[in-house]
């Protein structure tokens, strides 16, 4: 029994070492990705812009539901009045159309419903499919029989079904970002479910994990202090590609009137206000529309870079057009020695050096003695 607690410490040790070692090799890899560095950066601002947005908005001096009656005109049906949507000193992005509510203030506490709910919905399915996927991989196999089966019920559940009919019987009193945030986070865990389990049992084969279980550990020590440092990659990797899903799904719960309510502003609320607005008031359209792409984007390309950083054998999937390069560099390292020299190539249907070649019509005698 001591040689197995001498044998666990070391392999612990050995573990923390590495982890330390692979969180260098993490950020070095990420910081040799410029489009991550840049999308990184975007989010950052993002988030800062969110956060910061009651300072914003009182720099501005506005708020997003204060009506401004007289800066629309009602003759026209309800079109801002002035250049490029009412924009001036006063309101910096304009005004909406009908109510005259300043764009910027509503646009930028737009971005702290629509990231709190993606960063909460993402948070609830981790910590479900964390809970269920251990438990899948470590549990007797009823257990597992019991929760596969549940996790695939839940992966083919309709996600927009499911939600419009849970968002629907609700009562109205319930807050409603947190509402669509928990929705959103108890129907999508289903995949990241199985992505866990899958990752646990192989975690399960490993030495330091014997180790530990031969020193007598039980098994839900064993899981947190063995296994989910080593399942913090995928998710992670996972997390950071569900948040801009995530940030899709509520404005599309939005946009068809069943998420976020008035006056709570919302981009995607926002987009579904607009779509009649797109001729007259063209910016009113197109704020929340280029805010929701620019997020998604910047997600979406971080996310890939952190994937790419945490297994660098991966190749990144935004990559377009270079395959033929790299084939073509794989080529020309094949073809070079490791030396560096190269060396002379032979056409097909060429001998080799140093063979001797009988001369055209050569007799038999003479053609055997070149050829042997």
């Amino acid at each position: 029994m001591s040689e197995a607690l001498v044998a666990s410490t070391a392999l612990a040790a050995d573990s923390s070492a590495a982890r330390a070692s692979g969180a260098r090799q993490f950020w070095r890899r990420l910081r040799a990705q410029r489009a991550a560095l840049v999308a990184a950066a975007v989010v950052a601002l993002l988030v800062l812009v969110a956060l910061a947005a009651p300072l914003l908005t009182a720099i501005e001096g506005q708020d997003p539901t204060t009506y401004h009656p007289s800066l629309v005109d009602s003759a026209r049906g309800g079109v801002p009045v002035g250049p490029l949507g009412g924009i001036g000193a006063d309101h910096w992005l304009g005004v909406e159309p009908q109510t005259g509510r300043d764009l910027f203030a509503r646009l930028v506490y737009g971005a702290r419903v629509s990231l709190g709910v993606a960063l909460a919905a993402t948070l609830v399915q981790v910590l479900i499919a964390v809970v269920v996927g251990v438990a899948a991989a470590l549990g007797k196999r009823w257990v597992d029989q019991l929760l596969s089966r549940i996790t695939e019920i839940i992966v083919a559940l309709p996600l927009m079904i499911m939600s419009l009919a849970l968002l629907a019987i609700v009562p109205g009193s319930f807050p409603r970002p947190v509402l669509v945030a928990l929705v959103i986070g108890l129907i999508a865990w289903g995949t990241l479910a199985k992505i866990v389990r899958a990752h646990t049992l192989t975690l399960k084969q490993l030495d330091y994990v014997a180790a530990a279980r031969l020193s007598g550990w039980g098994t839900w020590r064993i899981a947190r202090r063995e296994l989910l440092p080593g399942l913090a990659a995928p998710l992670i990797t996972y997390s950071a590609l569900l948040v801009p899903a995530n940030i899709g799904v509520e404005a599309a719960l939005s946009f068809l009137g069943v998420g976020v309510k008035p006056p709570t502003p919302s981009w995607g609320q926002m987009l579904t206000a607009a779509d009649v607005w797109y001729q007259a008031a063209p910016q009113y359209l197109l704020l929340p529309a280029g805010a929701l792409f620019v997020t998604v984007l910047a997600l979406t390309v971080l996310g890939d870079g952190v994937r790419v950083a945490l297994d660098p054998r991966a190749a990144s999937r935004l990559r377009v057009g270079t395959g033929r390069r790299s084939e073509a560099k794989a080529d020309a390292s094949t073809d070079t020695p490791a030396g560096g020299a190269d060396l002379p190539r032979q056409d097909a249907g060429t001998p080799p050096q140093g063979t001797a070649v009988p001369r055209p019509g050569a007799p038999a005698d003479e053609t055997k003695e070149a050829t042997a």
